[in-house]
């Protein structure tokens, strides 16, 4: 059964926003210069680093079923090889800021996918109306974003960004159904190894990543997404996924527009202005609402296991 958050809970589930929230930045700095499958494969290649050291210095003891190295690399494929493809590529056609805002859409799919295939989390009256005031605050940020760059966007970069939302919300709701038991760090070391595996044979097959010019932006970037993005965060996410479960996990996408805009502004020069500042209010009440102790009436889900006795 999932947990209440507790303080330190929501301090990690800022922590991640944060982590996430900055990547878009530097998947923009990346893509001016590096191919999609290596950007790719050199930020997982460092988090995959970390993860490994923390696992051997911890003496982490590894999975002994074949059952679960198969869930592992269907993760890596829903979570991290398909996201981050899909995110990289709109981001040359897309605005950072927007990329982040868009990701603030996993939420509604993850209640709906949750609700179908975890029995302890249905759609309550509480999370529904949270949701939608939530994803009200996300439009709302949309709309500016979109206004500004109408000229820039592309509807398949836009797609795109949708699509990562749905393979994160899918990835969200896999995981806490088929691995579990885990300690964090197993889940995330073997998924991004797994990932890293499968971008590189891509990048040897249709990019060229040994004749790529690295520039110091580039590299940062490559630095900052390896270590923060794919290291740091994959532990922290699944530890929120074992203690609080996917649709409260899944709430660090509303985190995701107002980090991606105030770190696009520092980086890019954008405006902060009242329509920003509402649309941060009402995304922080959506996280209240849906965490509130008040309208847990269950709306829809799948029932409990039958056990016989």
């Amino acid at each position: 059964m999932i947990a209440r958050p507790s303080r330190v809970d929501w301090l990690l589930l800022v922590a991640l926003g944060f982590m996430w929230g900055t990547s878009y930045v530097f998947i923009k700095i990346g893509v001016e210069t590096l191919p999609t499958f290596t950007l790719i494969a050199a930020r997982l290649g460092i988090g995959l680093t970390i993860l490994a050291t923390v696992v051997f210095v911890a003496r982490e003891p590894l999975p002994r079923s074949p059952r679960i190295y198969g869930h592992l690399v269907v993760m890596a494929v829903i979570n991290i090889v398909l996201p981050f493809y899909l995110i990289t590529t709109a981001e040359r056609s897309v605005a950072s800021a927007l990329a982040a805002i868009l990701n603030g859409a996993v939420p509604l799919f993850v209640i709906v996918i949750a609700s179908l295939f975890l029995h302890d989390e249905p759609i309550t009256v509480n999370r529904l109306v949270g949701l939608i005031v939530g994803y009200a605050g996300v439009v709302i940020l949309v709309s500016r974003s979109l206004g500004l760059a109408g000229g820039e966007s592309s509807l398949v970069g836009e797609l795109a960004l949708l699509g990562s939302t749905l393979a994160y919300a899918a990835g969200a709701v896999y995981a806490r159904r088929n691995v579990r038991g885990l300690r964090p760090m197993i889940p995330a070391l073997f998924q991004v190894g797994f990932a890293f595996i499968i971008v590189c044979v891509m990048a040897v097959l249709f990019e060229d990543p040994l004749s790529v010019a690295w520039t110091l932006p580039a590299i940062g970037s490559v630095v900052w997404l390896g270590i923060l993005g794919s290291g740091l965060a994959y532990l922290v996410n699944f530890r929120l996924l074992s203690r609080i479960g996917a649709t409260r996990t899944s709430l660090v996408a509303y985190l995701l527009p107002i980090i991606g805009i105030v770190s696009g502004a520092i980086v890019f020069g954008e405006t902060v202005d009242a329509r920003v500042l509402l649309g941060t209010g009402l995304v922080f009440a959506g996280v209240a609402l849906v965490n509130s102790r008040y309208g847990q009436r269950r709306l829809f889900g799948r029932g409990a296991p039958h056990i016989q006795s």
